[in-house]
Formats: structure tokens, sequence, C-alpha cells
């Protein structure tokens, strides 16, 4: 960090990062993008993705290390606790990092370094991009995990009203200490299409993975009903998952091959041109904190369908979108009003979100890290203790291992002994925002 204070080094550190594709993988390229826009210095650490391992450069010079470590489940690495200190904290020094943030509650990457990044004394903060319930067994564990890694750390971010009081709920954290900054849309890359469709034919699109938390099962059974009710209706379902199966079947089973157009997974680069062929953007989402798929379809003008879940509600004002209880009879009836509004839409972009106030709104929060108090092993230790009866002293075990361990690598490799890396400023960093950086590259194709 630089002596006047507000050049920030940040790590960016989560499992789910391109070129995997979704909500999460945006999230973290397109605030990097305008992180460095503003000066700041972003490297980001993921795991490796294939062949894809070892250090790579994306566009705008944003530094990934790809560790090689494979996914073990649903692109998660496997938990090792200790395993990833060496490789993490060569990375912090190397990088001369000084606020490593980590993101998504089940990134098993995010918390090891994050624990790491406290054991070493560096600032940390955390984003939270899901909700999750409080009952069933997986929501325990993953709620023990997350309150073991905010026991101790400096700010979190929320990408919802909703989101936040659910991370409050489950985490036992102070509200003081969460903020609340939304995701966003590049607009530059998802506009209207520059003629208006012809309301002879509805096209209602749907862009999601096909699973059970994404409302796939949902879909099987408003799909149908749909068609039976509004004969010039016609879908377009975007995605794959476990329940791409369950979708084929209905097809087969109501005969409706003519009318649902199944076209598998849609890669990033393509998902606008099939947003614009449609009318209406169906989201039958069971949970979500947010969800920027919504943002993408309204800034292509297209009027959204969704269930009424999560954070869901806060996205779009009420012209823009048509809410609705995650069951079939209440998504038909959604479905019906959403067509009725069709001739009064006019599908102009509307541009409610942008990267750049997120990352300036990110960037205050790194300031309000960076003021936090410095703290040794012994006065963390107690905040481990709250956790639980057993969990906190088992966190607190885990916790003085981990310095034990710090110790062990820094008398076998000293910090003098890793070689810094030199920064690399970028040529463009006077761009007005992440829009113009898109604008400069298409000009240049």
């Amino acid at each position: 960090m630089d002596g006047d204070g507000k050049r920030h080094r940040i790590l960016m550190v989560s499992d789910f990062f391109f070129p995997n594709f979704g909500g999460v993988e945006s999230h973290i390229y397109y605030l990097s993008q305008c992180l460095l826009k503003l000066g700041h210095k972003v490297v980001v650490m993921t795991h490796a993705y294939g062949s894809r391992s070892g250090v790579r450069y994306v566009t705008g010079g944003l530094k990934v290390y790809y560790v090689p470590w494979k996914p073990f489940l649903m692109q998660n690495t496997l938990p090792t606790l200790f395993l990833t200190f060496p490789i993490v904290r060569t990375i912090l020094i190397r990088e001369k990092i000084s606020v490593v943030h980590g993101h998504q509650a089940f990134s098993t990457l995010c918390h090891e370094a994050l624990m790491h990044a406290r054991t070493m004394g560096y600032k940390v903060v955390f984003t939270d991009h899901s909700l999750y319930g409080f009952a069933d067994a997986g929501s325990i564990h993953m709620n023990k995990v997350l309150q073991f890694t905010l026991a101790d750390f400096d700010q979190a971010i929320c990408v919802s009203h909703t989101s936040k009081e659910n991370t409050v709920l489950r985490s036992g954290i102070s509200p003081q200490k969460v903020f609340m900054v939304p995701n966003a849309v590049d607009t530059a890359m998802f506009t209207p299409s520059p003629e208006r469709l012809s309301c002879d034919e509805i096209v209602i699109v749907v862009i999601s993975r096909l699973v059970y938390r994404k409302g796939a099962d949902l879909l099987v059974e408003v799909i149908p009903e749909v068609c039976r009710l509004f004969p010039k209706v016609r879908f377009i379902v975007g995605g794959d998952g476990p329940k791409r199966v369950r979708l084929e079947e209905m097809r087969e089973k109501f005969s409706l091959q003519d009318r649902v157009e199944m076209l598998g997974a849609v890669p990033h680069a393509q998902v606008r041109s099939v947003l614009i062929s449609g009318h209406i953007f169906l989201n039958s989402s069971l949970t979500e904190a947010f969800c920027i798929a919504i943002l993408e379809a309204a800034s292509c003008g297209l009027l959204t369908v969704s269930t009424r879940v999560g954070g869901v509600p806060e996205v779009l004002p009420d012209d823009m979108i048509v809410l609705a209880q995650p069951a079939p009879e209440d998504m038909v009836r959604a479905v019906k009003k959403a067509i009725d509004m069709l001739p009064g839409i006019d599908p102009q972009m509307k541009k409610l979100y942008s990267w750049d106030d997120v990352a300036k709104r990110t960037e205050i929060v790194y300031d309000r890290a960076m003021q936090s108090s410095k703290t040794d092993l012994l006065e963390r230790l107690p905040r481990y203790l709250t956790c639980g009866a057993w969990a906190g002293k088992l966190f607190c075990l885990v916790m003085i291992i981990n310095y034990l361990l710090w110790c062990l690598l820094e008398y076998l490799q000293p910090t003098e002994g890793i070689e810094e890396v030199p920064d690399i400023r970028l040529v463009y960093a006077h761009l007005e925002s992440v829009n113009d950086m898109c604008r400069i590259q298409s000009e240049g194709n």
C-alpha cells in the first residue's frame, strides 16, 4: 500500500472464477477490472481449471493465480485446512498484498485463505453471495464454518439487504460490520435489440443452471400449463444441469418439441443474443441473494417474471418485473400478467446498476478495514470461544496450530527470501468505466 494510504493491494480469493461462468465469477471479474481502473492493485487466486494452471493474465492486466489444486465437489477444492498455507503465504508476500477479499460462503479456498491471512496479520474482507437456511444438515454445517471464518474478520459485504440479514443471523456478527453493496451488469455487453420484436408470437426465455435450487422442477410444471393457456407462447431454455432430463421428459410427454427449445449450456458471450430473441425472462429460483441474470435480462429490454425469494424484490422496480410465489399456479398467473403488460413495455436499457459504483463502494469497505486495529493471537482466540462450547475450543486449536505452522514456514523460508513482484500499471487506467474498456476492445476488433 502506498504511503498516502489510499491505494490498496487486493487479493481476491474464491474457488469460482473464469473460465467457469456464474454470478460470483462475473462479480469478481468486473469488480477487479474497476478497481484496477481506480488505481488499486488486484490479484485473483483460484484453483486450476483443467489444463489452466499457473499464473495467467486476463483482460485489463488482471493477474490470476490458478493454484495446482483440482476441484473436488461442485467446483470446490478438497478442504485441507493447513496445506494451502505455504502457497497463500507466498502469494501474499510476493504481491505485497494489504487486503485479502474472499468470495462465497461455500468456497473452501476462500475460507482457508482468510484463515491464513488473519494468522499473518492481514486485513480481510468477506463477500457473501448466497442465502442459506438454518434447519437442514448442510446449512447447519455451512453456518458453523461461516461462524468460524467471521469470528475474526475486519469487514463483510452482502449483495442485498436480505442477504445481509441472512448472513448476520447465520454468523452472529455485528450488523455494523456488514456493508450492502449490490451486483451490477455490464451495460456495454447487454443492450436491447435495435428492432422491436413482434408480439404475434410471445417468446419466454429461461437461462439458468438446471438444478433444484434454481427451480428447474418448478419449470417442469409451469411450462406445460402456460403452453396450454397461451397457444402463441414459445419457450427458449438455456442451461444445463442434472434437472435437464426432467425438462426433456416434460417436453416429450406433452409433445412440446416445437414450442420448447432446449439450447443446453450457453456461453456467456452468447447470452445476449439469446435474451434479445425473447419478450419475457422467466426466473424460477427457489433462493437468490441478488440474481445478476435478472439485471442482464432487464438491460436487454425484457420484462422479467420471477419468484419472490431472497433479495430478488430489491433488484428491479415494479414496472420491470412481475413477482410470484414459488408455486406453479402463481407463476402461471404472473406470466399471464406479464403477457398483458407487454404492449406497454418500452424495451430501453436502464442503467440502474454500475460496476464503477460497486467498485467505489467496495473501496470504502477496504478503507474501513485498513482502519481496524492490529491484534495478536492471544487477543483473537477469545473471539473463537464464542462459537460454541465444543466448536469454540476446536476453532481455537485450529488457529493455534495454524500459528505454529506459520512460525515453521517463517523458519524454513524467511519472508526476506521470497522475491517480491514488481507492479505493472495499466496503460489505460484513465478510462471512465469498464464500459469504455469494452468499447475500446470492440473497436480494436
